[in-house]
């Protein structure tokens, strides 16, 4: 028993104990109560231990953010050494380009508007206030935007073909913008090489 020609998977998920039952891991985190029921709640591999020891929900905060009309997909980011978050975004096309007529931004294809500076000053705004109203706290909204012009679907490999987000698979396509996220140190910029990072403080 195991994962069809995935070894590795199959290692890591299914283990043997010292009475020789196998186990099957399913990385699920679960509520126990008083009367023996328990429910589902998180994910381990979507928890991030910030530096300062405190552990976040990463799949919470991404499910509570496709809420907001500018966000098809998002896949929030923890760095080892920081205590803030960051975020890759998938934006909805659709709405996008309502956004640019708004913005007088006429004829703009998605990738121009994802690297335009007021675009992307809206777009972190409307999730800053999508965070704020489901009633999460500032340490769980993400302090830095990246917009990315790419879809994600089940072809390219970002999502599952039940649509859920292959984490492992976005965050090594985007190595380089999560780490261009985590570059900038000031409460109030726009990156100047790539003017679609945009850092706001959302903790005043």
């Amino acid at each position: 028993m195991g994962y069809y020609k995935l070894p590795e998977q199959t290692q890591e998920a299914f283990k043997v104990d010292d009475r020789g039952v196998r186990w099957f891991y399913t990385g699920d985190i679960g509520e126990m109560f008083a009367d023996g029921t328990f429910k589902i709640i998180d994910r381990r591999k979507d928890l991030l231990k910030l530096q300062n020891g405190e552990y976040i929900s990463l799949g919470k905060i991404e499910a509570l953010m496709k809420s907001c009309q500018y966000v098809d997909n998002i896949c929030v980011c923890g760095g080892t050494y920081s205590n803030e978050l960051t975020a890759l975004v998938s934006p909805n096309h659709r709405n996008l380009q309502k956004l640019s007529q708004e913005l007088g931004l006429k004829d703009a294809q998605i990738g121009d508007l994802c690297r335009n500076v007021d675009v992307c000053k809206r777009v972190y705004a409307a999730i800053v206030q999508t965070g704020q109203s489901a009633g999460i706290s500032k340490k769980e909204i993400p302090v830095r935007i990246r917009l990315v012009p790419d879809e994600w679907t089940p072809d390219n490999d970002m999502l599952t073909a039940a649509m859920k987000m292959k984490r492992k698979n976005v965050e090594k396509r985007y190595q380089k913008e999560i780490d261009g996220l985590f570059a900038a140190n000031d409460l109030l910029s726009i990156n100047n090489n790539n003017n679609n990072t945009i850092k706001l403080d959302n903790r005043v």
